[in-house]
């Protein structure tokens, strides 16, 4: 594979993985409240999820995986901009995969765990002291996966990622400048959604609502640009 395809190549996967995502967010939204609904009462999370039955489950499945294009995009960008010599592009990448890999984790706990929680907890037969205890469980698991690995963790990772790799693109020729800048600004308004995490264990922690939708839309914009300029760049 030339230098050029495998360019090309990898600016396809960034493109890919961003488009390809937003299939199982748009119906995660359209069924199950998405992603509102996070914050809802256990009660009515479980029972919604419970309703959505086999199909639900699936849609969080693919909701993990097909962004997998993007990893490999990140992976494969460290040999397209070694050109660079920049020494943050090792930490950066490994950086990268760690958090891509993390929110993965934490996106499968709703295919592999909440489906047994919520079938026993809405299941007629299931005692109020069982139902509190499952409660009690889902909590638990609902911030440590959720919480704690795919939106704290694993956001945190994805910006340092994008801010660190615009630094890096910021200098190549390869990248109009504007596409740094970017990066940098979507890196900041996707870090802001960190305060609506604090506020679920500090109730009155101050919470931009706005800052988790914008900063990921537009980080996803982001990386379909960057993607662009890597397919369409003209060697010189």
């Amino acid at each position: 594979m030339s230098t050029k395809q495998f360019r090309q190549l990898t600016g396809l996967f960034f493109i890919l993985g961003a488009i390809l995502i937003n299939i199982p967010y748009t119906l995660l939204i359209i069924n199950f409240d998405y992603p509102d609904i996070l914050r809802f009462p256990v009660e009515e999370i479980l029972t919604k999820f419970q309703a959505g039955g086999s199909t639900l489950i699936y849609t969080w499945l693919a909701f993990a995986w097909v962004g997998l294009p993007m990893l490999f995009g990140m992976i494969m960008l460290k040999r397209v901009l070694e050109k660079e010599n920049s020494p943050f592009l090792e930490t950066a990448t490994t950086i990268g995969v760690i958090g891509a890999i993390v929110q993965v984790i934490g996106l499968l706990r709703w295919v592999f765990v909440v489906p047994i929680i919520s079938r026993l907890y809405t299941d007629p037969s299931t005692a109020s002291a069982t139902k509190e205890s499952l409660s009690a469980l889902f909590m638990a698991v609902h911030q440590y996966g959720g919480v704690i690995l795919g939106e704290h963790i694993g956001q945190i990772f994805t910006i340092l990622w994008s801010t660190m790799i615009s630094v890096i693109i910021y200098r190549s020729s390869l990248f109009n400048k504007w596409v740094a800048w970017l990066g940098w600004v979507a890196s900041t308004i996707y870090l802001l959604a960190q305060t609506e995490l604090f506020a679920t264990v500090i109730p009155d922690f101050p919470v931009l609502d706005w800052a988790g939708l914008y900063g990921s839309l537009l980080w996803l914009v982001w990386v379909i640009i960057l993607g662009t300029h890597l397919v369409k760049y003209k060697e010189q």
